[in-house]
């Protein structure tokens, strides 16, 4: 149990224990199911802790060319990269980082694979599909609504893949379930199973919650092994991002001032919404904060408010057992997975600073952040 009084304000912090677990459960899921899971770092790119995550998986996925160099870099291994574009000035930095590259279109596919080729070490070439089928309720996380930029239809294929495809790649899971992958795979292998012996291996994307209480594991590993059964020939790849950071640490924050207005108490912290919670106001989502719930009638009630001039800069509302001063802790829960990598300088606020509790109940601070971080971001 992170002992929150060690942690400086604000600050995300990881409990390596919690980190742990869970990269035992997507370990094993990968070797009884006899698949490729590597980590999406669009999600959790906390290299920090890449020591710890390489004791459990080798590989990784990118989505530009800075995460496959951090891939190259921090995790030691080329990266399994995907973009919705490349531009001509990065691909070959995109080679070089990268031991598969997926193409969003046809049209660009054509464009670089003769860069492929030309490679200094073998690139394998992957197209994105789009299976126009996809579970996820939310437009924002949705990639397969009508007109979707994402991903090639099956029409858009004629019944063949150019020479020098050698895998396909779907993303259609949002922190979904294991029935979710079912059905998904049911309409990808009904509009594309035609062209699965063709191809070397199939990914199948992020969005498998695996780690999430009430997570079907066996049923995951059943589908993908009966999947597995029927085309021995591919090799399938899983790239979860969230399963890998779910509930493994927090975001320490601390109450500066409480105002009222019209009887609505709002306690002003030193952390944002906009800045380093975006998803509460993308998504939008309200997160859990320790040690308070859902507005409960003769507790007090509280709106959590930034510390940034964007008037929409809050999320609210929680009762706590009683008011709150300047001074208390806001610890908001399960902070670790799409929070930081998502964080801005909006208004030079202070950026929270980033540490790790090791299992031996120790803190360690990682990172801080301070006047130059927010400088060297402009010019």
């Amino acid at each position: 149990m992170i002992d929150y009084t060690q942690i400086p304000s604000p600050c995300f912090v990881l409990d390596e224990k919690r980190l742990r677990e869970n990269l035992t459960l997507i370990r094993s899921v990968k070797e009884h199911a006899q698949v490729e899971i590597i980590l999406a770092f669009k999600a959790f790119a906390m290299w920090s802790v890449f020591p710890v995550i390489r004791e459990y998986i080798r590989y990784s996925t990118a989505s530009s060319v800075a995460e496959a160099q951090l891939a190259f870099e921090e995790m030691g291994n080329q990266a399994h990269t995907y973009a919705p574009v490349y531009s001509d000035r990065e691909f070959p930095s995109i080679l070089r980082y990268s031991s598969h590259v997926t193409f969003n279109s046809l049209s660009q596919f054509e464009h670089f694979y003769p860069q492929t080729q030309q490679a200094e070490h073998p690139v394998s070439c992957g197209l994105r599909i789009n299976p126009e089928y996809s579970s996820v309720s939310t437009d924002l996380y949705n990639p397969c609504s009508p007109g979707s930029r994402l991903g090639v239809t099956a029409g858009q294929l004629e019944d063949s893949l150019p020479a020098g495809i050698d895998g396909l790649h779907f993303h259609t899971l949002c922190e979904s379930q294991a029935e979710d992958l079912e059905q998904t795979l049911a309409a990808v292998e009904a509009k594309f199973g035609h062209l699965f012996n063709r191809i070397q291996w199939l990914n199948m994307g992020g969005g498998h919650l695996m780690t999430r209480k009430g997570y079907d594991v066996e049923q995951l590993i059943h589908i993908l092994k009966t999947f597995q059964a029927k085309y021995p020939h591919l090799q399938l790849i899983l790239e979860p991002g969230s399963a890998f950071a779910w509930e493994t640490g927090e975001l320490v924050s601390t109450v500066l001032d409480v105002v009222d207005n019209h009887g609505i108490k709002t306690a002003m912290l030193d952390v944002s919404f906009a800045c380093h919670m975006p998803d509460c106001l993308e998504m939008p989502y309200k997160p859990k904060i320790l040690g308070a719930g859902e507005p409960v009638p003769g507790k007090p009630v509280y709106r959590m408010g930034g510390n940034s001039c964007l008037s929409g800069d809050y999320v609210g509302d929680w009762s706590f057992d009683k008011p709150l001063q300047p001074g208390d802790r806001i610890v908001f829960m399960d902070m670790m997975h799409y929070t930081m990598v998502k964080t801005t300088y909006f208004n030079g606020v202070t950026h929270p600073s980033i540490g790790i509790w090791r299992p031996d109940n120790r803190f360690q601070l990682v990172r801080e952040f301070g006047y130059e971080d927010y400088k060297n971001r402009l010019s």
